[in-house]
């Protein structure tokens, strides 16, 4: 008697552990890509001007808020998607003095936030849908998140050396 009663206990330990084996979770998603969280429309909340020159020497004053000059405060951005989430086009809208290109086409250094020390991820912008002709390059310093804010860095450089950048921190417009 004693003989069965283990026999069955070892039986049911076995459909238990085979039953425990397979782990449902829920269906597989693709992770969210920086594309998803940079798409849309985009309205500018400050834009500061940094002579890294003057900051780099200590200088003073070495930034200047642009945001309520040469009408910056209707500056708004849209990065476009596809339905697959790769990038289309951008516009720049607003009458605001160029700092970079006001239309074109774009895309990201990586599809996903970097995990080690390799900088910010770059937005490179192009004018032409092959994306063969680079006009400019924003640095993505800020990610949008939970915040639904992004800041971007636009750096001017000569012979190597930045000697004026443009941050633009920016707000998503629903």
């Amino acid at each position: 008697m004693r003989c069965k009663s283990i026999y069955w206990l070892a039986v049911i330990m076995c459909f238990m552990t085979l039953s425990c084996d397979n782990t449902e979770d829920g269906s597989y998603v693709d992770p969210i890509t920086l594309y998803e969280k940079v798409n849309g429309n985009w309205g500018l909340t400050n834009l500061k001007m940094v002579d890294e020159s003057a900051k780099a020497n200590a200088i003073e004053p070495s930034e200047q808020n642009l945001s309520t000059y040469f009408n910056y405060e209707d500056f708004k951005i849209k990065f476009n998607v596809d339905e697959k989430m790769n990038p289309t086009s951008y516009e720049v809208l607003g009458n605001v003095p160029p700092l970079f290109a006001p239309t074109g086409f774009w895309r990201l250094s990586s599809d996903f936030q970097p995990t080690n020390a390799s900088g910010p991820v770059r937005i490179y912008l192009y004018s032409d849908a092959q994306k063969t002709q680079k006009t400019d390059e924003l640095r993505l310093t800020s990610v949008p998140g939970n915040n639904d804010e992004m800041e971007l860095q636009l750096v001017h450089s000569s012979g190597g050396i930045a000697f004026v950048s443009y941050v633009f921190k920016l707000t998503a417009i629903n």
